[in-house]
């Protein structure tokens, strides 16, 4: 339930995890797990964002087959969203030796504390950009957010939505775009996986106990993300950036 709580809101559900499994001595072994709770946040994602999701696959295909000029800007949006996706996925593949490294304690906490600085930045921004003012720059930069935030305790919602605000687009274009990257990528990590969980020993006796974490991760991440979207809208990340600086530095005095 936590890990649902904490994924679409950018506080690092992945920091959280460090954390927990320091202080509370919680050990998760193996992916299945944490493989249930990413397909319900994935899932409550698609079930906020249908209706966009729905029209975007109209409009792309549209405008691949008659080249509808009305469907172009969804048409762009989709590739701006593959382009986006691009560096995380390679640098997720080529690097994860590397920055598996990076889960110590205090890393995360400094990387929190980093998160929070980035949104008490851009905690006044008002952009300018919609869905069809995007640039192929625009998607590059924020895709290298996104694989920065592979890092555990930078917030891949936070580093995305930091770095399209950053490049001047509304607080609404920058949430969607964040969200709609995570599909892609969530849903490449499952099938990537998927031979992992079959594999796994413990999957008979904990299937029941793990369907539970889905249905809870499923409808925390949903009122998460409800939330989240609500408080974007009344320009508030500036609660995000205190969380995050009060977490991380009692993290790094406590550890």
């Amino acid at each position: 339930m936590f890990q649902g709580f904490t994924e679409p809101i950018p506080i690092s559900s992945s920091g959280h995890l460090v954390f927990a499994q320091h202080f509370l001595g919680v050990t998760i072994d193996g992916l299945s797990f944490e493989l249930f709770v990413n397909a319900a946040s994935l899932l409550a994602v698609l079930l906020i964002y249908r209706e966009d999701l729905a029209r975007l696959t109209v409009n792309g295909v549209k405008y691949i087959t008659t080249k509808d000029p009305n469907a172009k800007n969804d048409f762009q949006f989709i590739v701006y969203l593959i382009i986006a996706t691009i560096p995380a996925g390679v640098i997720g593949v080529l690097f994860d030796d590397v920055i598996s490294q990076y889960k110590y304690i205090q890393v995360t906490a400094v990387t929190l504390i980093i998160t929070g600085i980035a949104l008490w930045t851009i905690r006044n921004l008002r952009g300018r950009k919609n869905d069809g003012d995007l640039s192929f720059k625009d998607a590059l930069i924020i895709g290298f957010a996104q694989a920065v935030a592979l890092i555990p305790g930078i917030s891949r919602s936070g580093a995305t939505i930091v770095a399209a605000m950053g490049l001047g687009m509304k607080q609404e274009t920058a949430l969607k775009f964040s969200f709609l990257m995570f599909i892609p990528v969530s849903f490449g990590g499952l099938i990537l996986s998927v031979s992992e969980l079959m594999e796994d020993p413990n999957l008979d006796t904990l299937l029941l106990p793990y369907i539970v974490a889905f249905i809870a991760a499923l409808i925390t991440s949903y009122f998460s993300l409800k939330w989240f979207m609500n408080i974007m809208a009344r320009g508030n990340l500036k609660y995000f950036a205190y969380y995050c600086f009060i977490v991380g530095i009692a993290v790094l005095i406590f550890a």
